[in-house]
């Protein structure tokens, strides 16, 4: 039993990478959800030098949180 759930928690985040690496949305129903952002290129500062530096387009997961997520902790913190 610990040697599958060692198994699954490994595994998941290798199948929700994949997925997300492929364009698609992975949705947990009452977790939350998964998607690609695009992060586009854009000046930056170098906060040492103050020196300005180009950063690169990014493609970046993002997290929805569920409505049961979020309606818990609502509750919690209230």
């Amino acid at each position: 039993m610990v040697k599958d759930a060692d198994i699954s928690a490994k595994e998941i985040p290798d199948a929700i990478g994949n997925s997300l690496s492929r364009g698609d949305r992975v949705e947990l129903r009452g977790f939350g959800s998964f998607r690609g952002n695009v992060r586009p290129a854009r000046r930056g500062c170098n906060p040492r030098s103050g020196e300005a530096v180009h950063v690169a387009e990014e493609y970046v997961p993002r997290f929805t949180a569920g409505k049961e997520v979020r309606e818990r902790i609502d509750q919690a913190v209230q």
